[in-house]
C-alpha cells in the first residue's frame, strides 16, 4: 500500500503532465467503446428488420449480378421469370406458399395535379393477405380490384380508402392504405402501389408471366435449406435459370459487411489509444530520468528492485485507471447519442428505430473491452521505464545526487 501511496505523489508532483496523459486515455478508451456501439447498434438494428421475415425465400431470374434484394434494380431489366418456371418452383416448393410477384414502373396522378413515376406491383389477391397488412380500408378482390397505396406514398399525397388515382392514365381507386413494412428481404410496398394480378397483366399486357420474383414462405425455418436445395435441383440442373437467396443469407452478407465496418472504426480508436500509450511511455521515461539520484536513495536504504519496478508500475497503472474510468463514463454517453443518431438518420420517416434498445450486453462489452485495452496499454508502455529504473545500480544512480 505504501508503494501506492508512493507512486500518487509522484504523479501529483507532475499533475499538469498526468494530466495530459489522463486525457490522452480518455480519448482513446472513448473512441474504442463508442465506435464499438455505434458498429454494434447498426449491425443490431438491420438484423432485427432482417429477422422478421426469417422465414422467407426468394427467387429470381438468374443474372450476372448474383443474389438479390428488395427492390433490386434487376426488375428494371427485361428479365423475368416465366409463367412455367413458377409452376416448376411451386412443385420443388410443395407443400409450402409460393407467391409470384409482378413489379414494374408508371406515371401514376394522384390528384391535385400531383404525379410521379412509382412502382407498381402485382399479386395474385388471395396472396395479398399472407404478404402484406393493411392498415386501413380493405384487401381487394378479383371481381373489386382497387388498389394499395403504401403507407409513405398515402402520407406523401394524403391518400385515404376511397381516393382516386389513376395509374398510366387508368383509373383506380384506393381501397386500403398498407402498413409499414420497411426493410424486406422480398418486397418493400411503402413508396409503391400493390394491384391485382389480373389488372396488373391487362395494364402492362404481361405475357408468359413476366414475373420478376417468386417468394416462397417456408413457415418452418428447419426446412429452408431443403427446400432451395430442391428449387436448386429442379431449375438449376443444366444451366443457372434462378438466383435463390433467403433471409438468413442477407442476414450473413449484412452482419459480414457491418463486422467489418465496426473493426475498422475499433482500429480508428485503437490508433488514438497508441498514441496516448506512446504518451505514458515518454512521461515515464522522463520520470525515470528525473529520477534517477532518488531511485538511487531508495535503493541504497534496502528498497529492492521489484518494489521499485511496482513503484513505477503503479504511477502507470493509475494513470490507466483513471483515464479508462473516466473513458468508458464517457463513451456510453457518446456511443448512445452517436448511436441514436446513426439510428434516426437510418431509419428516417420510418417507425423502425423508434423501440429500439441501443444499450445491450454488446454495447456493454465494448465499454468494458475498451477499458481493459486502456489499462491493458497504460501497463505494458509503464513498463520499459520501470524495468529500466530497477535496473539501475544504486552506485551509478547516486552519482546524479
Amino acid at each position: 500500500m505504501i508503494f501506492l501511496s508512493f507512486a500518487a505523489r509522484n504523479l501529483r508532483r507532475h499533475w499538469f503532465r498526468s494530466l495530459l496523459s489522463v486525457i490522452g486515455i480518455v480519448v482513446g478508451v472513448a473512441a474504442i467503446a463508442s465506435l464499438g456501439i455505434l458498429g454494434g447498434s447498426i449491425n443490431l438494428l438491420v438484423a432485427n428488420l432482417i429477422s422478421d421475415v426469417g422465414d422467407t425465400i426468394v427467387i429470381t431470374p438468374h443474372t450476372a449480378i448474383g443474389g438479390t434484394f428488395a427492390g433490386d434494380p434487376r426488375t428494371a431489366v427485361d428479365v423475368t421469370l416465366s409463367s412455367r418456371e413458377v409452376d416448376e418452383i411451386r412443385r420443388a416448393a410443395s407443400p409450402y406458399r409460393v407467391i409470384p410477384v409482378l413489379q414494374g414502373v408508371d406515371e401514376v396522378e394522384f390528384g391535385r395535379g400531383e404525379s410521379g413515376y412509382t412502382r407498381v406491383i402485382g399479386l395474385d389477391p388471395e396472396d395479398i393477405p399472407i404478404l402484406l397488412r393493411i392498415e386501413e380500408g380493405r384487401y381487394p378482390r378479383q371481381n373489386q380490384p382497387g388498389a394499395l397505396v403504401g403507407t409513405y406514398l398515402a402520407r406523401e399525397y394524403d391518400l385515404r380508402p376511397g381516393s382516386r388515382i389513376a395509374v398510366g392514365g387508368e383509373d383506380l381507386r384506393v381501397a386500403g392504405v398498407l402498413a409499414e413494412r420497411g426493410f424486406a428481404v422480398d418486397i418493400n410496398p411503402d413508396y409503391a402501389i400493390v394491384v391485382t394480378e389480373g389488372w396488373y397483366t391487362g395494364h402492362f399486357g404481361t405475357q408468359d408471366g413476366g414475373y420478376a420474383m417468386a417468394i416462397v414462405r417456408v413457415g418452418d425455418i428447419a426446412a429452408i435449406d431443403e427446400v432451395k436445395d430442391a428449387v436448386e435441383t429442379r431449375l438449376n440442373r443444366r444451366e443457372d435459370v434462378v438466383d435463390i437467396i433467403d433471409s438468413r443469407e442477407m442476414l450473413g452478407q449484412y452482419q459480414a459487411i457491418y463486422g467489418q465496418i465496426t473493426v475498422f472504426l475499433l482500429g480508428i480508436g485503437g490508433i488514438s489509444l497508441l498514441v496516448a500509450a506512446v504518451n505514458i511511455l515518454n512521461v515515464m521515461y522522463i520520470a525515470v530520468t528525473e529520477r534517477v539520484s532518488e531511485i538511487g536513495v531508495m535503493r541504497s536504504i534496502g528498497v529492492r528492485r521489484r518494489e521499485v519496478l511496482r513503484i513505477f508500475l503503479y504511477e502507470a497503472l493509475i494513470l490507466g485507471v483513471a483515464g479508462s474510468a473516466v473513458g468508458g463514463v464517457l463513451s456510453a454517453v457518446v456511443g448512445y447519442v452517436v448511436s441514436v443518431a446513426a439510428i434516426g438518420l437510418f431509419t428516417a420517416g420510418t417507425t423502425f428505430g423508434e423501440e429500439f434498445v441501443v444499450f445491450n450486453l454488446t454495447a456493454v462489452g465494448y465499454i468494458v473491452f475498451g477499458m481493459a485495452f486502456g489499462i491493458g496499454t497504460s501497463a505494458l508502455a509503464g513498463f520499459y521505464p520501470a524495468w529500466k529504473a530497477a535496473r539501475l545500480l544504486p552506485v551509478e544512480a547516486m552519482r546524479h545526487a
